[in-house]
């Protein structure tokens, strides 16, 4: 017998991670839930052998209700139990009791029959949670895990839908209680109210699903609600033996259920073929008595005696076709289906094949469906035959009665329109037209001698096949024939007297062309005289009014000659009214050439005559106005060819005196205010320009060839000119504004302005970058060397040298600095202010980042870093956060908790560095 301290409950098919008697009893509250859930769950199942237990260490130490317990968990019997009451008998039942569960594959480690027999309470209790290991826990397996694992993968698996659950363990996991009720919510969703609980409130939640387990799952209470909240950790084992509990209540649903769904799915299966072999034998029927009733119909070969009778007969067959037969094609193949699928059916579920009725086999239907299609077949070939007989006769009376009737409406008129005298009346021209006409109707005529002997052929041919309606067709055919041999005689009669009355009017139509021809020109001629008579016109110069003068009298030079054409012209007319006169030729219409007559012609000539005078009046007007024009355009050019000079060459003065420094920056600003007073007084000279400009606008007049200046010109030169006399007096204040608050004297402003001008070669006041970089080596600045300290001031040697090592290539990141300073908008440019307010912040006495780091130094007691405190003590608050914020630590060898690097931060407020 080993000591109790080594029993830790080991079996062969489970590792345990803690041992019993250590981690498990040493807590009375852990071994209180052992208690009462392995005696809960003992009865459970001693209760299916009408007994139960009281105390779980009293009760199992005769070994009777052990054994008994493991037949009913088992189903197997064990060895007849010793009857004595003696401890020999006792020991000997526990003894059979533990041989059966080390049967099992279970190994009992310092577990023997003695400690059970004394009512040792450690001992019970981990023999029971060996059992329950053993019977209730290894058989469990999810997902390839079993025991412990699987029990709990199951619970998690379970749980996952809901949110405030999260089963990580058996012990603290279940503390809430909505563990257990997420279980049976999710089997049994019916039972709890899952919305409703609460994460806060466990006692009511434990109670709720132990309530629940025990009134609707048959799971007794094995827990109490009060030891698991007042445990800070519930004993694992007991929670465990419970949650099994809950797994083969749930499983054991779970297999009844899929035992019950595969009794349904064979039902169903075996109904749905049942069904399907109902469904085949009425298809079939009902199939096979269609074929018999149609096969006779298709073998009636009755003739009809008319055309619509055998027509309805093939409509009728039509309609099998169309609408009774396809149904029954579809139903043909469907049933072919049904039976294939059927049999697949029966052979995937091991049931013998489907045999149909005698007579109803898919290949009976099959040939019964073949009879069909030949009774079918001969009946539609007799259906045509018959159709194509009868047709036949209808076509020739048909065709007899649409050329007929052709015929007739083309003759139709015909004797009416070769009996009219309409020639008698008509021109030359429509005599052609009506002879054309009847040239064509000739050639028609002839053409409708095939119709009218076909008429005839097929009346012949009807009569030869007894056609019922012979008489009628016979009757029209005559009166046909009598009709054509009438149009023949009308045609020749009426050919000859058009030819007659051709010849007659060919003469008239020779003069009536020769008037068209010459008074259509002379129409033309007339119309553009007038339209250029009326005809406004646009002249702005003297010249121009002087070549429509030209013009206008080489036009009435014309005007005898026309007159004589005009004469002419009128002679012809009374040429062809003489001729009509005296051959009584009747006149039916004007002359088929033209619309031009003589009226038309004599009024023209009449307007011409009179636009004649007018032209001259408005030609002299125009002239005196170009005139007037000439004036004004000369007296305009005049002032703006004084003034415009003017402007330009005050607009250069100014220049110059931009430039020029001649005596204090007082004595050119008193210089340029005199000046610019001087340029206020020519203001009237401008404004009795532009009185003359508004002349010329209300005389509509465009142009001036007698000088480049327009108004806009002037306006803009003047415009000009007072912003620049105005900026220029602007520049020289600021200039002295800047001398005086920068301490700038005069001599070096002259040396700035000098350098400035020298680089300004083309004297647009501004400089671009490479003239500024120039004009800034020239004054000693060595840019090339952006860490060095500028002075501002080089000697000559200095400033040789800097040209040479640099090239007159400054350096790029000391200029790009240099040049966003005068130049913010990025123009490309530098102004003369600029340059002055650069140079005096360079020549200025101002803080260096050299004196801000010795401040700095000296606030920190010469060290090389400051403390935070150091700034809070000296500086203002606000400044003293700013530094803190900004400053970074300092990693010197001498650098200590909490120091800040003040050097790199004030050459950062000066740009030297990132801030």
């Amino acid at each position: 017998m080993h000591n109790m301290d080594e029993y830790d409950g080991e079996i062969d098919y489970m590792h345990q991670e803690d041992d019993w008697d250590r981690d498990l009893l040493l807590d009375p509250a852990w071994e209180k839930q052992q208690r009462k859930t392995f005696t809960a769950w003992c009865n459970s199942h001693l209760r299916k052998a009408g007994t139960q237990i009281e105390n779980i260490e009293e009760d199992f130490r005769d070994g009777l209700k052990l054994m008994l317990l493991l037949e009913v968990i088992s189903g197997e019997r064990l060895a007849k139990p010793e009857r004595g009451k003696m401890r020999v008998h006792k020991i000997s039942n526990v003894n059979k009791a533990l041989d059966f569960i080390t049967g099992k594959g279970v190994k009992l480690v310092s577990i023997g029959a003695e400690e059970i027999v004394d009512g040792n309470a450690k001992m019970t209790l981990g023999m029971i949670w060996t059992i329950i290991l053993r019977f209730a826990i290894q058989d469990i397996s999810v997902e390839e895990t079993s025991a412990k694992e699987g029990l709990l993968l199951w619970c998690q698996r379970k749980t996952a839908p809901y949110k405030n659950v999260n089963i990580q363990n058996f012990h603290i996991s279940w503390k809430d209680g909505l563990g257990f009720c997420a279980l049976i919510h999710r089997h049994r969703p019916e039972l709890i109210d899952y919305g409703k609980l609460r994460k806060d409130d466990p006692m009511t939640n434990l109670n709720t699903a132990f309530d629940v387990a025990e009134k609707y799952l048959d799971i007794p209470k094995m827990l109490d609600a009060e030891d698991i909240i007042s445990t800070l950790r519930p004993d694992e084992k007991a929670v465990m033996t419970y949650v099994s509990c809950y797994y083969h209540a749930f499983s054991g649903k779970q297999k009844a259920e899929t035992a019950a769904n595969r009794i349904c799915k064979v039902l169903a299966v075996n109904q749905e073929n049942e069904q399907l072999m109902e469904d085949y034998e009425k298809l079939a029927t009902d199939l096979l008595e269609w074929i018999r009733r149609t096969i006779p119909w298709l073998e009636n070969r009755l003739p009809e005696n008319t055309m619509q009778a055998m027509q309805q007969k093939l409509e009728d067959f039509r309609d099998y076709r169309r609408l009774h037969k396809p149904p029954k094609v579809q139903e043909k193949c469907q049933l072919e289906i049904n039976f294939n699928t059927l049999q697949t059916k029966l052979r995937l579920s091991n049931r013998p094949a489907f045999m149909p009725s005698e007579g109803k086999m898919v290949s009976d239907i099959n040939n019964a469906w073949g009879n069909l299609e030949g009774a079918e077949k001969g009946y539609e070939e007799w259906l045509l035959n018959e159709i194509r007989r009868l047709e036949r006769l209808d076509h020739l009376a048909e065709k007899f009665r649409q050329k007929a009737a052709i015929h007739e409406a083309w003759t139709a008129g015909k004797e009416d329109m070769l009996q009219k005298h309409d020639f008698e009346t008509a021109s030359l021209s429509e005599i052609k037209a009506l002879l054309k006409k009847h040239e064509a109707f000739e050639s028609d005529l002839a053409a409708h001698q095939d119709r009218v002997e076909q008429i005839a052929a097929i009346a012949q041919e009807l009569n030869e096949l007894d056609y019922y309606d012979s008489p009628s067709v016979n009757a029209r055919c005559q009166r046909i024939c009598d009709q054509w041999d009438a149009l023949g005689a009308l045609t020749q009669k009426r050919s000859e007297a058009l030819q007659r009355t051709e010849k007659l009017l060919e003469t008239i139509d020779q003069l009536y062309l020769e008037f068209a021809k010459r008074a259509a020109p002379f129409n033309n001629w007339m119309e553009g005289a007038m339209e250029d008579l009326q005809d406004t016109f646009i002249v702005h110069t003297i010249e121009e009014i002087q070549g429509l003068s030209t013009a206008h009298e080489q036009f009435k030079a014309t005007l005898p000659e026309a007159d004589k054409e005009r004469q002419a012209i009128l002679g012809i007319h009374n040429e062809i009214a003489k001729i009509v006169q005296t051959y009584h030729v009747n006149m039916a219409g004007t002359n088929p050439y033209t619309t031009i007559n003589p009226q038309e012609i004599n009024a023209k000539w009449d307007k011409v005559r009179q636009l004649v005078p007018q032209r001259d009046q408005a030609l002299i007007e125009e002239h005196a106005r170009q005139q007037n024009n000439e004036r004004l355009r000369r007296q305009f050019a005049n002032q703006a060819n004084v003034i415009g000079p003017w402007i330009q060459n005050k607009m250069e003065e100014i220049g110059r005196i931009s430039i020029e420094m001649h005596g204090t920056l007082e004595d050119q600003l008193t210089h340029l205010r005199q000046y610019e007073k001087s340029i206020v007084n020519y203001k009237p000279k401008i404004d009795q320009l532009e009185g003359d400009h508004q002349l010329i606008q209300e005389a509509l007049i465009f142009d001036n060839k007698h000088t480049n200046y327009t108004m806009e010109h002037i306006r803009v030169g003047w415009e000009q000119l007072l912003t620049t006399i105005a900026r220029t007096i602007n520049e020289i204040e600021n200039q002295v504004l800047t001398r005086d608050a920068k301490g700038i004297s005069q001599e070096q402003l002259n040396e700035y302005r000098a350098s400035f001008n020298h680089f300004d070669r083309d004297h647009s006041g501004t400089l671009g970058a490479e003239e500024f970089k120039a004009c800034l080596i020239s004054l000693g600045f060595d840019i090339a060397n952006d860490a060095q300290k500028r002075s501002g001031i080089m000697d000559a040697e200095d400033f040789k040298t800097c040209l040479i090592s640099v090239g007159y290539n400054l350096g790029e990141n000391e200029f790009s600095r240099i040049m966003s300073i005068v130049d913010p908008n990025r123009m490309g440019i530098v102004t003369f202010q600029a340059f002055i307010d650069f140079m005096s912040r360079e020549t200025a006495d101002t803080d260096t980042a050299d004196q801000v780091m010795a401040s700095f130094k000296v606030l920190a007691g010469d060290k090389n870093y400051i403390l935070a405190d150091e700034l809070r003590r000296e500086l203002p608050p606000d400044q003293a956060e700013y530094c803190m914020a900004r400053m970074a630590p300092y990693t010197g060898p001498d650098a200590v908790p909490g120091a800040l690097d003040y050097m790199s931060f004030s050459t950062a407020l000066y740009g030297e560095s990132d801030l």
